[in-house]
């Protein structure tokens, strides 16, 4: 049984609920499905009116909408959207792939983000009904301040969850109005509002952790405390490897994530999504309360990776422990007798 929780139980607002579609999110997000397929948008619809849960997208914004973190942070994200891109020069700058990539160090570095990785685009990343011709995948993540995150649910913490989707929008725009100052066509992609590309395959392909059982990143810089943005150019960069902390392991065994979300929507077990098998949120249990709490946010401040100074140790920890399983295992595969 889960252990006590202050939210719990959670009874959804009947005004909410009476705006619920016929259609399950889950069956949109393809769980249970055996073959692949391309992700459909489920919520954060640019335009709601085109998808099932589009009443209750609207509905979100009902939910204190004078909240003070959240209404300061939602107008200075404006501002960076609205911003321009820079001018496309007319003859493209040449670098050879690795340069470009680890000229990315310098958005860093300029504090636009936290992290960089580059792919190689995969159509099973894009959205149905949607086109990318663009052959690289620029991922971005900015990192939450965790005093701010530790608040959630409260206003706080959904006021800095906008607050990093603005910097994130701005690190895109920055780094694509680089590229097209370098003479590279280059389009930003920024969230939360779903756009052509599902950011968190590409981030997992690049280097940003693993996926964990509350269905977020867990890095082992950021936690799960950070989010994404993304940049699609053809630019040649060269594409980073992917990185395993141990992190499926340890979300098999631990339970903090799932005893502290209000309406268990965090399972204990994988689950098959559009013919994988991987950790799943039930969107149904879960939209409720994130609409009622303004983005919820619990399970990736609860997350022991998103503390300060834990992730690096844990991880590193984690490995120790691999190589003392392998190395005993090889130990007992050798005959004793061997040379």
């Amino acid at each position: 049984m889960p252990r006590k929780n202050p939210y719990r139980p959670f009874i959804p607002d009947p005004a909410q609920m009476a705006l619920a579609p016929a259609v399950s999110g889950n069956a949109i997000n393809g769980l249970g499905e055996d073959a692949p397929r391309p992700a459909r948008v489920v919520y954060w619809a640019p335009d709601p009116d085109t998808i099932p849960h589009g009443a209750m997208q609207r509905w979100f914004y009902t939910v204190d909408p004078g909240a003070a973190p959240i209404v300061a942070a939602r107008a200075a994200r404006q501002v960076i959207l609205n911003a321009p891109l820079a001018d496309l020069a007319p003859e493209p700058v040449e670098r050879a792939p690795e340069t470009w990539t680890a000229l990315l160090e310098r958005f860093v570095e300029d504090g636009f983000c936290e992290k960089t990785g580059v792919a190689v685009m995969d159509p099973a990343w894009v959205y149905e009904g949607q086109d990318i011709a663009q052959s690289r995948v620029i991922v971005l993540g900015v990192q939450h301040d965790f005093d701010a995150i530790s608040a959630a649910p409260e206003a706080l913490a959904g006021g800095e969850v906008i607050r990093q989707y603005g910097r994130a929008a701005g690190a895109a725009k920055a780094v694509a109005s680089w590229l097209r100052q370098q003479g590279w066509a280059a389009e930003p992609v920024t969230g939360p509002m779903a756009g052509k590309l599902l950011l968190i395959p590409p981030a997992l392909a690049c280097g940003f952790g693993e996926l964990g059982k509350h269905g977020s990143i867990i890095d082992a810089e950021m936690g799960s405390s950070f989010r994404l943005a993304a940049v699609l150019t053809d630019a040649p960069f060269a594409p980073t490897p992917p990185q395993t902390h141990g992190v499926d392991a340890f979300c098999t065994s631990c339970r903090i994530c799932e005893d502290a979300c209000p309406p268990m929507a965090i399972a204990p077990e994988k689950q098959t999504v559009r013919g994988v098998e991987k950790w799943y949120v039930d969107f149904d249990r879960c939209l409720p309360f994130f609409n009622q709490t303004n983005g919820c946010a619990i399970c990736i401040a609860v997350c022991p990776w998103s503390r300060p100074g834990v992730g690096l140790n844990l991880a590193a920890k984690l490995a120790r422990r691999a190589a003392r399983v392998q190395g005993s295992a090889t130990d007992a595969a050798t005959p004793a007798d061997a040379p």
